[in-house]
């Protein structure tokens, strides 16, 4: 696995095609990077909710015939990376239940921060779990409401939750959309003729010809039905902190995201990076995919040919068999394999979009020393990463991650390169452009916008540990 931050999840809606699951299956297709462990789709046909998961990639899961036994003119589809819970089945989404307010159907993108202090109030008080996701936490606020409709029981059951959170619910009749007040995570709103499409990021919205209407507002409950769209604001207002990790990594550079083009977004990181961080050097080489764009932006301000001199294979499936004998830096090889035409002899810029715990950035500098290079200038396009995300990313704790417990000088070390170097958070602001004061830059600051528990057992919790790897010699 390449050292970066896990992606969180990705959630798919739309109400009033009468090929809801089809086009499900097409937006989750294109939301596949933010989660590769489990995919699922609830339908309506207007009396009954059906759903089917697995898990797996949404193309192995979802066949032809399988999709012709989920009728109906509404979806809501889930991609999974864990954040909270297991990777197993039981914890796949969307969520099914049946209640006193009848068939209800939940999928959710981000993390709740309180999950674990609600989970144990309702199992004192009787409330049996199935699954160790938080999101069955509003499951069970939702059925043991007494509110008199389905929408006042979704307004009693959100406004009991802190966090991040983008919510996609759907009973026989309706979908919803809700928005954590902070909008951490983007949650977006589209047509597609009369259907109303509703998406983590726009890139879905392109692949079944929808049209971008606007985002779903921070804080905003959205009911969508036969009778058209009802918005409503059950939350007080509060600062708003959009993850500004969205546009360094996660989503799709084809994405418009908080209302911003993550692939400008992104070049303009690389753009700043050199104007921060210049070396004299003879090429520009993007680790791919994630680092392209900011070394597009590199190159063109430091007027320094770009090269791929990286070549990601994009055919690695989720294991292969390593051979009993040692071959150097075999897991990177498999993905990552060096151009020695390009690379030999000369003085290359190595542009990435973070550096987590550093140990595949290592390898790759290995890589490209074995392949000739002169020199091996890593240039970093995001400030250095200190702190956990404890709102819907799986990262590990700060005592792995390598910027919170190393000097520059000791990461340039382990890295085995010539010089290392990273975007200020005012350049990252300054790239990010208008509204830059709306973000969450908690990663690279150690600033919560949100409290979070402190004890260890709730902390473990919420912020995913990878498997241990040495970061120093």
């Amino acid at each position: 696995m390449l050292d970066k931050f896990k992606d969180e999840c990705g959630v798919f809606g739309i109400f009033g095609h009468h090929e809801s699951a089809n086009m499900t299956y097409l937006g989750l297709y294109a939301l596949q990077h933010r989660g590769q462990e489990s995919a699922g789709i609830a339908v309506s046909d207007g009396k009954l909710v059906r759903v089917s998961k697995a898990m797996g990639y949404v193309a192995d899961i979802f066949s032809g015939p399988m999709l012709s036994q989920l009728p109906g003119h509404a979806a809501i589809g889930h991609v999974r990376y864990s954040t909270a819970g297991e990777s197993r089945l039981a914890n796949a989404q969307p969520f099914l239940i049946d209640c006193a307010h009848g068939q209800f159907s939940i999928c959710h993108n981000g993390n709740l921060t309180n999950a674990d202090a609600l989970r144990n109030e309702l199992v004192s008080q009787g409330s049996i779990f199935q699954s160790g996701s938080d999101t069955e936490v509003v499951l069970h606020l939702y059925a043991r409401s007494k509110a008199r409709n389905v929408e006042d029981a979704v307004v009693e059951s959100v406004t009991q939750l802190q966090g991040a959170f983008s919510f996609l619910m759907m009973t026989p009749d309706r979908m919803i959309a809700v928005r954590d007040p902070h909008g951490f995570r983007p949650l977006a709103l589209g047509r597609l003729n009369d259907a109303f499409v509703i998406c983590s990021e726009t890139c879905a919205m392109d692949l079944i010809g929808a049209t971008y209407i606007r985002d779903v507002e921070p804080g905003e409950l959205l009911i969508i039905s036969s009778g058209g769209l009802k918005s409503l604001k059950p939350f007080a207002p509060a600062q708003l902190a959009h993850c500004v990790f969205e546009h360094v990594y996660f989503s799709r550079p084809d994405s418009y995201v908080f209302g911003k083009s993550v692939n400008e977004v992104r070049t303009n990181l690389g753009r700043v990076l050199a104007r921060e961080q210049r070396v004299d050097a003879d090429v520009v080489v993007p680790i791919p995919d994630s680092g392209v764009c900011a070394a597009m932006g590199y190159a063109d301000e430091a007027n320094i040919p770009l090269r791929m001199g990286l070549i990601r294979n994009h055919y690695v499936g989720r294991t292969f068999i390593q051979p009993q004998s040692s071959i150097r830096h075999f897991g990177v090889k498999v993905k990552l394999n060096p151009v020695r035409s390009i690379l030999e002899g000369k003085r290359v810029v190595l542009v990435d979009d973070s550096l987590v715990r550093g140990t595949t950035s290592r390898k790759i500098v290995r890589m490209v020393r074995a392949a000739g290079a002169k020199e091996v200038h890593v240039r970093i396009s995001c400030p250095p990463t200190i702190s956990p995300c404890f709102y819907g990313v799986d990262t590990p704790r700060r005592s792995e991650l390598m910027a919170a417990t190393h000097t520059l000088d000791e990461i340039r070390t382990y890295l085995d390169c010539d010089s290392v170097g990273y975007l200020s958070l005012e350049g990252l602001m300054k790239a990010v452009g208008e509204g830059s004061g709306h973000y969450c830059s908690s990663c690279y600051t150690g600033q919560y916008p949100i409290a979070f528990p402190r004890d260890e057992r709730s902390y473990l919790q919420l912020a995913l540990k990878l498997d241990k790897e040495p970061v120093a010699n």
